[in-house]
């Protein structure tokens, strides 16, 4: 069990993460559904699945791009601190 934050955040619990394959820095993708909120990881698998008629090697790619840029631009974020 965990509880929100103020700032809307909540901690999955390490047997969990584990278990699914979640790490510092794993981007997730959340969407409700009848009323539960539930939590993919948006690796290039998910994307896949998710994406059915759009599914390719392109896709996947091209979100892997944009997320390396994401993860560049943070670093540099937080060594100016």
């Amino acid at each position: 069990m965990s509880t929100v934050t103020v700032k809307g955040q909540v901690v999955i619990p390490a047997k969990l993460r584990r278990k699914v394959g979640l790490k510092k820095g794993t981007r997730v993708y959340m969407e409700e559904h009848n009323g539960d909120i539930i939590i993919h990881p948006a690796t290039p698998e998910f994307y896949d699945r998710a994406c059915g008629i759009l599914k390719g090697a392109k896709l996947t790619e091209a979100l892997q791009a944009l997320r390396q840029e994401d993860k560049q631009r943070e670093e540099r974020r937080f060594e100016k601190r």
